[in-house]
């Protein structure tokens, strides 16, 4: 099964993932990926290409949060993180890529101002996770559409 494309940039793509760590309901899951050969550090990309990853995320971030909200689900915070030790789980070397995870204050799973827990990838817990939906992903699209309007995420505000 293929993760799902949710929006691009010229050098990144959101997208939700196939085995999301965090249920739709209790907040979901979303990653900013790279397109072409993804570094294994975000400190080995280029200057400009940090400028268009910090926007993107800044931007899928505050669409995602709002998007959730519309429909229903009460994300009230935001989780960033780069990951990327499973890989070795794998016997896969990691790539850069950055998860974006939506917090409620009525999760099951994923407690109310406790860390995130992810346990093995490889074990059951993720087996009933329920990844966002199409139109979840609509309302993304929707409200990055809309943001991108904005003057903060014009692309001339950020020398791009």
């Amino acid at each position: 099964m293929d993760d799902k494309l949710i929006y691009e940039t010229a050098n990144f793509k959101l997208q939700v993932p196939y085995k999301p760590h965090v249920s739709r309901l209790e907040g979901g899951h979303v990653y900013i990926k790279k397109k072409n050969m993804p570094p294994e550090n975000v400190y080995e990309l280029q200057p400009k290409e940090l400028i268009e990853l910090m926007r993107f995320t800044v931007l899928a971030g505050e669409a995602y949060k709002k998007a959730m909200n519309v429909r229903g689900i009460k994300v009230k915070r935001l989780n960033f993180q780069d990951n990327g030790n499973w890989a070795y789980l794998r016997g896969e070397e990691p790539v850069t890529h950055l998860h974006i995870y939506g917090r409620t204050e009525y999760s099951d799973k994923q407690k109310w101002g406790e860390a995130l827990y992810f346990p093995n990838q490889f074990t059951e817990y993720y087996n009933d996770i329920e990844p966002i939906n199409i139109d979840d992903i609509k309302e993304i699209r929707n409200q990055i559409d809309l943001l991108e309007k904005t003057e903060k995420y014009k692309l001339t505000n950020w020398n791009l």
